[in-house]
């Protein structure tokens, strides 16, 4: 019997893992694939406390350390579905089942991806999934987002007020409510292009144009230095519906308590349904569902 299992070594099950030690309680962290999630495929981190600059993959490693040195214990197994139904949470990864007291899924979500020629090459250096990070390094320039829903129309019209000329494009008819339409289109600076969708990002070293195409085969090319993608994210959280209530979206449904559907367990970090998904605000949620599930622990070891 384990006493906490953590799903995910990103910046919410790592933070999980420290706080969840230094409370005394015994920590377990799964994880399929690599420590770090998506920061420790993101070149540079601009907008995290106490770091000006910093590379993903070091911060990643900073923060798995000292999970670590804390004394988490590190299982590389990918999580295939949760049991409330006994006394204990049961826990199936690899063909082994693990029981525990209590359960943080904090297994994040991956953004969805352009598809095109250049846009991984060219990651991190003008391919950018969040205008609020990097939309300042662009100020004065041209920049493009992809994207036709609410998300894409706000970060357009953020980026509005930092580049000379936003492009703003999307494969299907905008989706985004009226009135963010009228505020972009609105702008001066800003070019809506519904229909059209990147072919290729171009560039060697750095985004210098986007060529785009419509369906009829019409084709552009944009002098853009960045290319902000805004198509959403996925998740993978099929293997905790029976367990957890989703959203219609795929998210656990979990507030700002991180406390899910079931008791015994908590969501943390982006798999749950929240408004901003940070690496700031899933290492809160980690301290968070922490601090609730060793609260939780403690009630059951005094209950005995």
């Amino acid at each position: 019997m384990k006493d906490l299992i953590i799903i995910g070594a990103g910046p919410a099950g790592l933070t999980a893992a420290v706080y969840a030690r230094r409370a005394g309680i015994a920590a377990v962290v799964f994880e399929g694939g690599m420590y770090g999630g998506q920061v420790g495929n993101t070149p540079r981190i601009d907008n995290y406390p106490s770091y000006q600059s910093v590379e993903g993959w070091e911060l990643a490693q900073k923060m798995y350390k000292q999970a670590e040195a804390a004394g988490a214990e590190f299982v590389y197994e990918t999580v295939t579905g949760i049991n409330t139904d006994g006394a204990a949470i049961t826990v199936t990864a690899g063909k082994s089942e693990y029981s525990a007291q209590a359960v943080i899924i904090a297994n994040g979500s991956k953004r969805r991806r352009i598809g095109c020629a250049g846009e991984e090459r060219l990651s991190g250096r003008g391919v950018s999934w969040c205008a609020t990070c990097d939309g300042q390094l662009f100020k004065g320039r041209e920049a493009a987002v992809v994207g036709g829903g609410n998300t894409a129309f706000e970060d357009a019209l953020y980026l509005t007020a930092l580049c000379s000329k936003v492009y703003l494009m999307s494969r299907t008819p905008f989706t985004a409510d009226p009135e963010l339409i009228s505020a972009v289109r609105d702008k001066p600076n800003a070019v809506l292009m519904p229909g059209f969708y990147p072919a290729e990002i171009r560039g060697e070293s750095s985004v210098a144009g986007i060529s785009a195409a419509d369906k009829d085969g019409e084709s552009v090319l944009l002098p853009v230095s960045a290319v902000f993608v805004a198509l959403g994210q996925t998740r993978d959280n099929a293997a905790f519906a029976s367990a957890v209530e989703l959203d219609k979206n795929g998210y656990i449904v979990a507030g700002e308590d991180c406390a899910t559907s079931a008791a015994g367990i908590w969501a943390a970090g982006d798999t749950r349904t929240k408004t901003l998904r940070q690496i700031v605000t899933a290492a809160s949620d980690g301290a968070v569902a922490a601090t609730a599930a060793v609260s939780y622990i403690n009630r059951i070891r005094k209950s005995k």
